[in-house]
């Protein structure tokens, strides 16, 4: 798959998701077989006045290198500044992903993320003011529409072509709809049939099923997952070998805990013990879902401030299975 002047080794994507798609997480999921990642959102307005937690957003890793940077805003020239100051001067950064999408009512209500859907004009001047300066492709993530009246995925997709967008991901939800119900592939087939850029589906990706599904019935040039790969970094092995018409095996509940502490690790490695083990909370209840006796395990961990002990519980966890 070819975005811009770039070329992936497969067309299947992790999110950005705020919160997930940290680096610990995003190297585990290139190491699965990932064709390529992105950061969490990250404020061009933050950037722009230095803020030093907002830069941290932007540390990469040469084990996964080079990566999608996302960025939400609604100021075309300071994010078109932030792109040329922050992004031009350096090789790990791939791609400018613009997030037209979020549906977070903190981000809607300051006219960003998927508030965007019902300002095309200012979203295209966005897109039209990035593309003037930035030295790598660029790129916008939206919805289907702002809400079920509201559905303009198809002509805010021609919007962003015209703009100069280098390809667009298309989640098919309204904002009204936040992450409740079923995604509507039928608009990213209509997105692909509309535009000449290449168009990625998102929504509802928990499997190599829904995967080859989204591809065979919108012609999507790509994939992108997202609360799928959620506890399960596997899903992007997954998803190739059945691409690849190729055996694949659930991970065994010890290689579910296993792959737990090899996360853990990371994140000691890159964040101060404090916050690795806050981080981590979140991802070792999705690691741990469905094992046995994983609620009482997951309340221990829960209560547990100590990172090496909580690694020790995961061990000891994996012996008793």
């Amino acid at each position: 798959m070819r975005i811009g002047d770039l070329t992936f080794a497969n067309n299947v994507f992790l999110a950005p998701m705020a919160g997930v798609t940290d680096l610990p997480f995003r190297i585990l999921c290139m190491s699965m077989g990932c064709g390529h990642v992105f950061t969490e959102m990250v404020s061009s307005k933050a950037l722009f006045y230095g803020s030093k937690n907002t830069e941290e957003l932007l540390i990469i890793d040469e084990q996964e290198a080079p990566v999608a940077v996302q960025i939400f805003g609604r100021e075309p020239e300071i994010m078109a500044e932030v792109v040329e100051k922050h992004f031009n001067p350096r090789k790990d950064i791939s791609i400018v992903d613009i997030n037209m999408g979020c549906p977070v009512p903190k981000i809607v209500k300051n006219g960003e993320g998927s508030a965007l859907l019902k300002e095309p004009e200012l979203a295209a001047r966005i897109v039209s003011e990035i593309k003037k300066v930035s030295n790598k492709p660029v790129t916008v993530k939206f919805r289907k529409g702002f809400t079920s009246q509201d559905i303009n995925a198809v002509d805010f997709a021609k919007a962003m072509e015209a703009a100069g967008a280098d390809a667009v991901t298309v989640h098919g939800r309204t904002r009204e709809q936040m992450y409740t119900g079923e995604a509507d592939w039928d608009i990213i087939a209509k997105v692909k049939t509309a535009v000449n850029i290449p168009v990625i589906g998102n929504g509802d990706v928990f499997s190599s099923k829904a995967a080859t599904l989204l591809f065979d019935s919108t012609g999507c040039d790509g994939v992108m997952v997202a609360r799928g790969s959620q506890g399960n970094p596997w899903i992007f092995r997954e998803i190739q070998a059945k691409v690849n018409g190729e055996e694949y095996s659930e991970p065994t509940y010890k290689e579910r805990i296993e792959l737990c502490i090899r996360h853990y690790k990371l994140s000691l490695e890159f964040y101060d013990k404090g916050k690795a083990v806050r981080e981590m909370r979140k991802h070792i209840n999705w690691y741990l879902k469905g094992i046995p006796n994983s609620v009482q395990m997951k309340e221990l961990i829960n209560r547990e401030s100590e990172a090496e002990r909580v690694i020790e519980l995961l061990k000891e966890y994996s012996i008793s299975l």
